[in-house]
């Protein structure tokens, strides 16, 4: 990674590598092994994943402004803890010593590169599936009970309670995974790569396209592990989320590679 104080020349495009089902486990390995080596960053950064789901779910709960506010908040803060992540694997990589001045200061200096861009794309992205939602939910059950929705549960079991429910989840599947594919190498590689974000996510989607079977697996495995880590009280993230994105650190290695 280059000086972020220069004004550096841009890195050459990456070449696309294949990917296994075996080097799964072990990236996953290695986000493990990262995380106990380092473990105070870990926690430190997944603490901005927790906590802001408990604000979604507690400042958020019964009020609209803070539901607004918590929600565009947590998906533009989020790729920031996640570069965090990245840095420390990149370090432990390269065997580089580790200090929070080290590392923060990187997280700062991104604040000027092209990270903040991804943000907003996944904050769009975030609005974009939150209108839709609203208005699948709108087409099946009426207007009408968007009001009284927490009184009436039972609405839900109806037969267009359970469409609805189907397609939500169909039509979130199919955008979380856009979403994955767009943003699964394209922040490392901000971190690691002088590059502008509209080719790191081109590049991202084309590692998808060529390992989508493997991906696949990815994207279920992190969905999985997540939905896990999220009892009791999204403590499970504190372990799980590191894991995860140093994983994602050492996925990335294995997925570009620079040209000759």
């Amino acid at each position: 990674m280059t000086d972020p104080q220069t004004a550096p020349e841009a890195s050459p495009v990456p070449e696309i590598g294949q990917v296994t089902l075996s080097e799964l486990g072990i990236v996953l390995r290695a986000g493990w092994r990262d995380f106990r080596a380092a473990p105070q960053y870990g926690l430190f950064f997944s603490a901005v994943y927790v906590l802001g789901g408990l604000a979604l779910v507690t400042l958020g709960a019964g009020t609209v402004s803070w539901t607004l506010a918590t929600s565009l908040g947590f998906p533009l803060v989020a790729p920031f803890a996640a570069v965090g992540l990245y840095e420390v694997s990149r370090r432990l990589e390269a065997g580089q010593a580790l200090d929070w001045a080290g590392v923060l200061g990187v997280v700062w200096a991104e604040r000027g590169r092209q990270v903040p861009w991804l943000g907003a794309i996944i904050v769009i992205y975030f609005l974009f599936w939150t209108f839709l939602a609203h208005m699948i939910f709108a087409l099946f059950m009426g207007l009408s009970n968007t009001a009284n929705l927490t009184q009436d549960w039972g609405a839900f079991m109806s037969g267009d309670g359970l469409r609805m429910i189907l397609v939500e989840l169909a039509v979130g599947a199919v955008l979380a995974f856009l979403l994955f594919a767009l943003t699964v190498v394209s922040l490392p590689l901000l971190l690691d790569k002088e590059i502008d974000f509209v080719t790191a996510m081109l590049l991202s989607v084309a590692v998808v396209r060529e390992n989508v079977v493997v991906m696949l697996v990815w994207a279920v495995v992190i969905a999985v592990l997540t939905l896990v880590a999220l009892v009791p009280w999204f403590l499970g993230l504190f372990v799980v989320l590191p894991v995860l994105g140093h994983a994602t650190w050492h996925l990335y290695r294995r997925a570009l590679y620079d040209p000759l």
